[in-house]
């Protein structure tokens, strides 16, 4: 039924034929510098070079292929700009559609779903898909009480197309890992094979975006679709309008870009304190400005869309998060160490210096030292440079922390979404919302127990 497993073959040889390119670009690489070229700008060119074959070929295919793409996207703005710019625009419809599912197999979904009279549940139903994404695409319809909708459905298929595609990545990540300085290809794609069956499982996705729809109803800043209908491979949710990042990201207002930049620092920390759930796919197509803020039709809120993938937190983020990022701005290094050993970032077994811990973690401390900053591309290049250069001590260093697991989601968005506030170039008041909504960030006041802002 499933355009999908028919062409398991031919997307099964594109991905095979990623990493005989990369050799074949790398032996081309060898060569130039045989007859003299400096080894970086042969390492540049082949860089971009990989980069453009391999955003290319996910761009083409659904599955594990794009979900792979969509999380690296975010991280282009730590790119060369002479590497980055080429490919930009593949990155962006990395982030805003697929290939759609042919018609035929979107009715059939639907009936098998929602039941053989599902024409009726529709007063109206578009079969051109208004988006397409990794694992489903989404139709525009009106629901038969009258409300616009938006209907996933669900590719057949979808679950084997995503393990086998990333088992397949899986496997020549290190030809892939220098695509993006400073970051580890191969636990990302780990981390998204964990996530398979929970990213399929559309109850858990309702259950998810009917908790934020409801905590965020009338909210001035976040909007948040109701679920309308679910049922396995089918979720029907309100419609909403707006602009996408991604064309913020392309040719908004600065206006817009820090809006945005605002609204999503203040979701990514309001959401687990409010809700006991942190969004974990902060890719620019999962987010839309819809005009009509709390000052009126000129302002913007932020619309929040796809909770296929969360990280489930009852009691918020955790308190170390803000109690160590507090400690750090008050100079506090060796009680940070002390913090960080006992959460298990740093084993049993080393020891390492407090002061070049701090200086390691500075992409997440520097944004919080300033009442506002400005994310910049460069400033990314530059941090991911530090970090990713084997010459460098931060590099050193960072081979020797360790992750605790129940980080790892909460790491991997936090930087997602310095990402994409890089893309967008925005000024943020990213102190602001740690002290408003970061457990830990704001001391508590020894007398009752509450923060006291006055003390932070």
């Amino acid at each position: 039924m499933s355009d999908l497993p028919r062409k398991a073959v031919t997307r099964t040889a594109k991905l095979a034929a990623l990493p005989l390119g990369i050799a074949g670009r790398a032996t081309w690489g060898f060569g130039k510098r045989i007859v003299g070229e400096s080894a970086e700008l042969v390492g540049r060119e082949l860089q971009q070079r990989t980069a453009e074959q391999l955003f290319k070929v996910l761009g083409e295919l659904k599955g594990g292929a794009m979900k792979f793409g969509q999380a690296l996207s975010v991280f282009e703005s730590a790119l060369p700009e002479e590497v980055a710019g080429p490919y930009r625009a593949a990155l962006t419809k990395l982030q805003e559609a697929a290939p759609p599912m042919p018609t035929r197999t979107v009715h059939a979904v639907l009936e098998e779903r929602l039941g053989e009279g599902w024409h009726e549940l529709f007063l109206e139903f578009e079969d051109k898909p208004a988006a397409a994404a990794s694992i489903g695409q989404v139709h525009r319809g009106v629901w038969h009480d009258g409300r616009e909708v938006a209907v996933k459905v669900q590719y057949p298929g979808a679950g084997e197309a995503l393990l086998s595609d990333l088992n397949q990545l899986s496997r020549f990540s290190r030809l892939l890992g220098p695509l993006i300085p400073g970051m580890d290809i191969k636990p990302l794609i780990a981390e998204l094979k964990d996530r398979v069956s929970e990213e399929l499982d559309y109850g858990l996705e309702a259950q998810a975006q009917q908790a934020h729809a409801e905590e965020f109803t009338d909210d001035p800043d976040v909007v948040v679709p109701q679920v309308v209908h679910q049922s396995d491979q089918v979720l029907v949710t309100e419609w909403i309008d707006g602009i996408p990042l991604s064309e913020i990201i392309s040719d908004g207002t600065q206006e817009q870009r820090d809006r945005a930049g605002q609204l999503l620092a203040r979701f990514l920390f309001s959401g687990p304190a409010r809700t006991g759930l942190l969004h974990a796919d902060p890719h620019p197509g999962n987010f839309r400005l819809l005009p009509g803020g709390p000052e009126g039709e000129d302002d913007w809120r932020l619309g929040v869309l796809d909770f296929g993938t969360v990280d489930r937190l009852p009691g918020g983020l955790p308190a170390t998060i803000g109690e160590s990022l507090r400690m750090t701005l008050d100079g506090e290094a060796e009680a940070v160490y002390e913090l960080l050993c006992a959460e298990g970032f740093v084993k049993e077994t080393i020891e390492l210096d407090p002061e070049a811990v701090l200086d390691y973690l500075l992409p997440i401390i520097e944004p919080a030292q300033v009442e506002e900053f400005t994310f910049t591309r460069g400033w990314m290049r530059s941090q991911a440079a530090r970090i990713a250069d084997p010459r460098s001590p931060a590099y050193q260093l960072g081979k020797q922390l360790n992750l605790p697991p129940s980080y790892l989601l909460i790491h991997r968005v936090t930087l997602s979404t310095i990402g994409v506030l890089c893309q967008l170039g925005s000024t943020v008041r990213m102190r602001e919302e740690l002290e408003e909504w970061l457990p830990g960030f704001v001391p508590e006041d020894p007398v009752d127990g509450v923060p006291s802002v006055a003390e932070a």
